[in-house]
């Protein structure tokens, strides 16, 4: 692969969870209640869904900001690459485990099934770690001239 894809691919796979993050963020603030109470529900989050429902958000955007600055990007991957895999988790857990399943999900993604909702996030989670790899790997290296102090 050469290096102009190994840099675009990335660039690509950030917008896409820029997106992804900040409107499934937005959708948890603005529906805040409503995404509290169904966090609630959860026998896994239960009594902590208060500060979850503020904390998952949050870190959803600051996750995107890392991944809109270029010199932070291997660390929004790996925010990603995280968030990912502990949503993906939390999905396994509830669909194996649990027989009422409460869906916090906002917007187009709570019109996907919990099975549907898997595939995408086990999906996303390897777009994660994709990026994160290419973004680790491209070191971009410009060999300076000592003397006249231009690239060589």
């Amino acid at each position: 692969m050469n290096s102009i894809k190994k840099s675009i691919i990335p660039e690509v796979i950030a917008a896409l969870f820029i997106l992804l993050f900040v409107y499934t963020a937005t959708t948890k603030l603005m529906e805040h209640e409503s995404f509290r109470a169904v966090l609630s529900q959860s026998p896994l989050i239960g009594n902590k869904a208060k500060i979850l429902s503020w904390l998952i958000p949050i870190l959803e955007l600051i996750t995107s900001t890392l991944l809109f600055i270029p010199s932070f990007r291997k660390w929004g991957f790996a925010g990603t690459f995280i968030l990912m895999v502990t949503f993906t988790s939390y999905i396994t857990y509830m669909i194996f485990f649990t027989k009422n399943l409460p869906c916090s999900c906002g917007g187009v993604i709570s019109r996907m099934t919990w099975s549907q909702h898997l595939i995408f996030n086990i999906f996303c989670t390897a777009l994660a770690a994709i990026a994160w790899r290419l973004t680790l790997k491209n070191k971009l290296f410009v060999a300076i001239n000592r003397n006249s102090r231009t690239p060589a």
